[in-house]
This record gives structure tokens, sequence and C-alpha cells, in this order.
């Protein structure tokens, strides 16, 4: 089965940065698009950003300018560079990933157990 594993979460200070990193395995023959998401207590899941296969990036609103989403297709990872963190970008981050295993034909929805990054001073 595959598995996502999300890295880097923590305590930061506002105005501080963190590095989140998740790494893919497993039987996986090909993957689509990767993202991050994030869930605050008592809020609904939303999306932080998304990187394509070729590269494009899609954010969300809140963190446009500030956060900056990359892969690296030869090691099925997908990283999320978090600047100038605020106390509302505290919340759980979840490594997502659109991928094709050796045993189907049909692209999947896969997630990662998730990281928590909570910002306070």
């Amino acid at each position: 089965q595959v598995q996502l594993v999300e890295s880097g979460g923590g305590l930061v200070q506002p105005g501080g940065s963190l590095r989140l990193s998740c790494a893919a395995s497993g039987s996986i023959f090909s993957i689509d698009y990767m993202g991050w998401y994030r869930q605050a207590p008592g809020q609904e899941r939303e999306l932080v950003a998304s990187i394509s296969a070729g590269g494009t990036t899609n954010y969300g609103d809140s963190v446009k300018g500030r956060f900056t989403i990359s892969r690296d297709n030869a090691k099925n990872t997908v990283n999320l560079q978090m600047n100038n963190l605020e106390p509302e970008d505290t919340a759980v981050y979840y490594c997502s990933a659109r991928l094709r295993t050796y045993d189907s034909n049909w692209y999947k929805l896969y997630w990662g157990q998730g990281t928590q990054v909570t910002v306070s001073s």
C-alpha cells in the first residue's frame, strides 16, 4: 500500500518559518498532483497549496506570498516552505497525492496522517 509521511511540523513564533516535507512510498507507478491541506480545531479542512506533475501551483488566498510549494518527482516528495507565519496558520497540515499504483489503472487520492504546526508567542 501507498504511504505518505509528513515531517517538519512544530512550534514556531509569529513571523518565523517552517519547512514541511512529505514523502510518498510504495508501489507507485505515477503521481499526478500533490498538495497540502490544513485543518484547525473547529474548522473545515482547507487547501493550502497544490502542485501538478508539470509544476503548476495553486495557493489558498490566505497563504499567497508567504508559502511556497515544490516537489521532487525523482524522490516522490512534496515540500511546503512557510514564511511569515501567523497564529492563524496553526493547524494540522496534511499531505495529499493523487497517484496510480502498479496494480491499478486508476488514479486515487491518498492522505498522510498529518503534522501539527503551532504558531504562538
